[in-house]
């Protein structure tokens, strides 16, 4: 159906159903979009959007047609409360926005906490941001968060906490958003962690221990268990990368993997899922002359590589798409080859490797961009895809939904929600065209299920849901409570061995320092014993020449007392002849007379 013919029954069906609807909508004024005919890249200089995205569009919302143009801004009273009355399943729709939305960006980091859509960063045109929004998915509005930052340490040499990026990757932890990696006007040399207290509503750079890989954006941050897996990249030298490390986020400590296989070869901006806890998905992303459509599969326990064989609708090569997992479905938006943006919605039971095609869009629409970033929330019971941002010829800022036909096995055995009490007269206007389109093309709705209540006799139904929905309830919260005890009795373990823990290092440092103690001690003794020991050799040197001494002393001793005899037994013998003389008695001469 031509776009003149659909906008005409469109508007004939609004003035039957809503004759006021004119009114209404002629408060609104509707800034014009221009569509720019520039390719789709991501390596490429990117055209500025042609209206200022950081204007406010108040309660209005767009609506692309099969050939890409805007087709129709419809007041947001015709569809109903939320997004309850949307019974189209697997077709991207734009609900209608209260707020100033966000600056149009890609490359942007984004996380859902309580119901709360986060958006952080990006690009635009080629400058970085730093601003903080957030959609509140209850009343689908937007607001900025005005944040604060904490005091850096004083021995930091990183950049500033709050400086513009993009390619980061932002991830949902406990009441915190964390923001890893990316790229910034002034890169430091290894990968930064940035925390946001969502209580405090204040920015801080998280402490790490070990080796921090390099610098690096475009490359993906996988949430398993308490810890981030981080692979690839490309650097702030252009260098592409396909190095594996893991991030504990109860330690913050750093650990490089060298897995076994053939990894994936140097790539950014590719998509990455854990599978039941332990295995890590790798799909398509990028090199400087080429894009990928392979896929390739870690097992976190045996850490080894392996590129299973894909089954199925294989998705065409692409890069700057973005994911989220339902159950067992791996969900995959977006992205582009250089040359034009990937149309289709693909998505892959992990279980099975096999891939389909959920829906195709035509003509440059948001969700066929590159850099838009995806996640999972839900809508009265049920899983929704929301979709922001992105590039594709120009910068985006608008919200698409899709809720997913495509049941997980493992939610499969908990029991379905039930329909809303109640439907619009009226749906929205992607609906709107499709029922017309209908009446034409059957056959090429296959697709797409839509819900029917049975307008004629509500009441038993309406019943009948009530008391499902009372059950389903209470299971649920009986569910949610022992989740709840099993959690807080987890956390007081941890809470309890974390203390043990930090016991015995208390204990362990004392014993370090007695040791270090009794070895300074050991040391000291030790230079005393050998000060002892020289001491004692040269007094038994001196000892040794005393005693040699007293030898030649006594020897000098009989020697002298030799002497002394014969001098003396000489003097004798002469004094004695001398005297004999004098007195006149020559003895002698008698006798001889």
């Amino acid at each position: 159906m031509v776009t003149t013919e659909a906008m005409r029954l469109f508007v004939k069906i609004l003035e039957e159903e809503d004759p006021g609807w004119y009114s209404r909508a002629s408060n609104f004024v509707s800034e014009p979009v221009i569509d720019m005919p520039v390719s789709v890249s991501t390596h490429n200089s990117k055209a500025e959007h042609a209206v200022e995205n950081g204007n406010a569009l108040p309660e209005t919302k767009t609506v692309a047609s099969e050939n890409g143009n805007v087709m129709e801004t419809q007041d947001k009273d015709v569809v109903s409360e939320g997004l309850g009355s949307i019974l189209v399943y697997d077709q991207w729709i734009a609900p209608p926005i209260n707020g100033q939305r966000p600056k149009a960006r890609y490359e942007h980091g984004a996380a859902v906490i309580q119901d709360k859509m986060y958006i952080f960063g990006g690009n635009h045109n080629g400058r970085y941001l730093s601003d903080l929004h957030v959609l509140d998915l209850r009343s689908w509005t937007w607001s900025k968060v005005e944040s604060k930052v904490g005091a850096e340490p004083p021995e930091s040499a990183s950049p500033s906490i709050l400086a513009p990026c993009a390619g980061h990757s932002v991830i949902p932890w406990e009441n915190k958003l964390i923001s890893i990696a990316g790229h910034t006007k002034d890169p430091s040399e290894t990968i930064q962690v940035k925390g946001f207290d969502l209580k405090t509503g204040t920015w801080s750079m998280l402490k790490t221990y070990g080796k921090p890989p390099v610098s690096r954006g475009g490359q993906s941050v996988t949430l398993v268990g308490t810890s981030l897996v981080i692979f690839g990249g490309e650097d702030a030298k252009r260098s592409l990368l396909n190095d594996l490390h893991i991030l504990d986020l109860e330690t913050m400590t750093w650990d490089e993997i060298d897995a076994a296989g053939v990894p994936p070869s140097p790539r950014s901006d590719h998509a990455a899922a854990v599978h039941a806890e332990r295995y890590l998905l790798i799909f398509g992303g990028g090199s400087h002359a080429t894009c990928f459509n392979d896929l390739h599969v870690l097992d976190l326990q045996s850490m080894e590589w392996t590129r299973p064989t894909q089954q199925g609708d294989i998705p065409t090569p692409r890069a700057g798409h973005a994911s989220v997992t339902v159950g067992e479905n791996w969900f995959i938006v977006g992205g582009g080859d250089n040359k034009s943006g990937a149309s289709e919605t693909v998505v892959l039971n992990m279980s099975t490797l096999v891939w389909s095609v959920v829906t195709s869009v035509q003509g440059r629409v948001p969700v066929a961009s590159e850099g838009l970033s995806l996640v999972v929330s839900s809508c009265n019971g049920e899983d929704i895809l929301l979709s922001f941002g992105g590039y594709n010829g120009r910068y985006n800022s608008e919200v698409n939904v899709l809720k997913p036909s495509h049941k997980s096995t493992l939610q499969s055995k908990i029991m379905e929600t039930p329909a809303p009490d109640s439907v619009s007269a009226v749906h929205n206007a992607t609906n709107a065209t499709r029922d017309l389109e209908s009446d034409f093309e059957v056959g090429q709705d296959s697709k797409i299920r839509e819900i029917v209540v049975d307008n004629g006799d509500p009441e038993p139904l309406k019943s009948r849901a009530n008391g499902n929905n009372e059950n389903f309830l209470v299971t649920l919260k009986a569910e949610k409570e022992e989740l709840e005890s099993s959690l807080t009795k987890e956390k007081m373990q941890t809470v309890q061995i974390k203390q043990e823990l930090s016991e015995a290092e208390n204990r362990n440092t004392e014993l370090y320092k007695e040791l270090q103690s009794v070895r300074g001690q050991l040391a000291s003794e030790q230079s005393r014993c050998f000060k002892l020991e020289v001491d004692v050799a040269e007094l038994r040197q001196k000892l040794q020449t005393m005693e040699a001494l007293q030898k030649e002393l006594e020897l000098l001793q009989r020697q002298k007392a030799a002497s002394e005899q014969a001098m003396s037994a000489k003097q004798r013998q002469g004094s004695g002849g001398v005297w004999g003389w004098l007195a006149g008695s020559p003895g002698h001469r008698d006798e001889d007379d």
